[in-house]
């Protein structure tokens, strides 16, 4: 079986980096699906990953991600770039299913082979990304895209994880919506490296970016000997999706980011993406583990212990890894 998926993998992960767009759907598939064919083909692809910039988008619902994403790929297009989409959507709970909006949004591009653009159910994951996004861009990134979008869930406050996924991560905010404080209460601006109010058209949006920059700088130090790490001071822009007004300077300050990456800047976004990944595999593992059938009655005792109140949840997660460390 192991041998069938290793060559799977192989024909798959060749054909999607010559370009083959059916190869590399199908691959996206066996990511999100977790198989072992994915993990084949990403110990193929991973060394020759690294040289897309990854981009990723939040903000709450109303925001306009979806526009805005739409327009930003018609700006690079005029470029002459390769541009990938990871559209990451809510799912049901019980299903697992999603309604895959923003596929339907963006179908103007369905026919240019340097597009691609990937709708991915969130499956429950509670950090605005679906638990498979960053392997997804890695193989998108090995497929050769210049420019890989992922734009989150649009849950709000729970989305400061795609700044570990992201080189660049852009926060959208729309005028008038009061999101400006809860912004500043999740975290989504200290994680921020560009943040965009969108709907510039709409009454209010200069009054939203000059109180964004405001809160920016209020929550610097004040203190030049204040030895504690300075906030990043995010640039703030303001676009009008739906006409594309606002959209080149977004995309330029999007270059120039990534060219101060390159010059060594982005070592803590490199490392705290690459914490993320190894981070969830190794719960994906401890979770495979505990679910296997010949663990499945150490597990079971150990969680009714907890659930009668005979044993702490501390010290059953101790007896457990202990288990794990044992074999």
């Amino acid at each position: 079986m192991k041998a069938d998926a290793a060559t799977r993998a192989a024909e798959l992960s060749e054909a999607a980096v010559a370009g083959d767009r059916l190869a590399l759907a199908r691959l996206l598939t066996a990511v999100e699906n977790r198989t072992a064919v994915a993990e084949a083909a990403l110990r193929r692809l991973y060394p020759t990953a690294g040289r897309a910039h990854l981009v990723g988008i939040t903000g709450p619902p109303g925001s306009g991600k979806s526009t805005l994403v739409a327009a930003l790929i018609a700006e690079v297009r005029k470029g002459g770039r390769t541009v990938a989409v990871i559209a990451v959507d809510p799912s049901s709970p019980i299903t697992g299913g999603a309604l895959l909006g923003d596929r339907v949004r963006m179908q103007a591009y369905a026919g240019d082979d340097a597009v691609f653009i990937r709708s991915m159910a969130s499956r429950g994951h509670a950090g605005g990304l679906a638990s498979t996004s960053t392997a997804a861009a890695a193989v998108l990134d090995a497929a050769g895209f210049d420019l890989i979008l992922i734009e989150t869930v649009g849950t709000g406050q729970s989305e400061v994880e795609v700044a570990a996924a992201a080189d660049t991560t852009v926060v959208l905010e729309a005028p008038e919506m009061g999101d400006e404080v809860q912004a500043i209460k999740a975290g989504l601006l200290e994680v921020a490296d560009l943040v965009v109010v969108n709907k510039g058209d709409k009454p209010g949006a200069q009054r939203t970016a000059a109180q964004l920059r405001a809160m920016l700088v209020a929550t610097a130090p004040r203190d030049g000997n204040d030895d504690r790490p300075r906030p990043k001071r995010p640039e703030v822009l303001i676009t009008t999706a739906a006409t594309g007004d606002g959209v080149p300077e977004l995309l330029a300050a999007l270059d120039r980011h990534r060219a101060v990456g390159r010059a060594g800047e982005s070592s803590a976004a490199r490392s705290a993406r690459a914490e993320a990944q190894v981070f969830a595999i190794v719960a994906e593992r401890l979770r495979q583990w505990l679910g296997d059938p010949a663990h499945a009655d150490t597990t079971a005792s150990v969680l009714a212990e907890v659930a009668g109140h005979r044993l702490d949840p501390y010290s059953a997660a101790d007896r457990l890894l202990g288990e794990v460390r044992s074999e």
